[in-house]
């Protein structure tokens, strides 16, 4: 544990712990608009389940380091079954189980935020089918589902910035921590505002588009999503504060 006492070590802690706050973000708000879906008395426990899968799979993928980096060789070409040619095509053509797993995961991410979307638009007399009410462990599932992509993202970026498995355990940790208190609050104004709701869905399909794109090795800088939302968020900050002064 002699890391502990190490300025160098402890800054990778402080930074990789607000990495993990920051990229967890869309998580918490992925977890909150599906057990929205929930009975009042088991969105709670729906939450809490939620990051603590996120917790135990972030832990497992940082423990199984080796098969992860493994994860970035090509896996297979689409180039070769075209007949291309080109070294420098062949190599941006090719496909790793990372990408694979960042393409299935950005599919399933825009899907999702686009059913919502429409549903929110629409609403169930424009659908012609009664909506199928959602089970606890179907959102479970979905949770999981998005976790693992969520993760591996995070993981892969945490071993970048740090050397030591130990130190990236304790940030996914603290970082989860601090997210297990905020969860209740953020998922409760969420759905409390129907805009910011909105507003939470086009982030998810923003960042559903973005791991399609990094899975095509065509990623967008995640500077640029950051900022988009959080300008995004200042302006709709300023909108309700301007609603609640016109009703006052």
């Amino acid at each position: 544990m002699e890391w502990l006492t190490n300025p160098e070590t402890c800054i990778s802690l402080i930074t990789l712990t607000v990495l993990e706050i920051v990229l967890g973000i869309d998580n918490i708000v992925f977890i909150s608009i599906l057990t929205g879906k929930l009975p009042v008395e088991k969105q709670e426990k729906a939450r809490k389940t939620g990051l603590a899968l996120a917790m135990i799979t972030r832990i497992l993928l940082l423990l199984s380091i080796s098969w992860v980096m493994r994860l970035t060789g090509a896996l297979f070409n689409p180039g070769e079954w075209l007949g291309v040619h080109s070294p420098v095509l062949l190599e941006k053509m090719s496909i790793s189980g990372r990408d694979l797993i960042l393409i299935i995961g950005g599919l399933f991410l825009i899907y999702k935020s686009t059913s919502e979307i429409h549903e929110k638009l629409e609403g169930d007399e424009h659908t012609g089918k009664e909506v199928k009410a959602q089970t606890f462990a179907s959102v479970i599932f979905q949770i999981l589902l998005l976790d693992i992509v969520f993760s591996l993202d995070s993981v892969i970026t945490a071993v970048g910035m740090a050397s030591q498995v130990g130190v990236m355990i304790a940030a996914v940790v603290i970082a989860v921590g601090i997210m297990f208190f905020a969860s209740g609050s953020v998922s409760d104004f969420v759905n409390k505002h129907p805009t910011v709701k909105m507003l939470a869905l086009s982030f998810l399909l923003l960042i559903g588009v973005s791991l399609l794109a990094e899975g095509f090795e065509s990623g967008i800088p995640k500077g640029y999503i950051y900022f988009a939302m959080a300008f995004s968020v200042l302006v709709e900050m300023l909108n309700l504060r301007a609603k609640k002064k016109a009703k006052g």
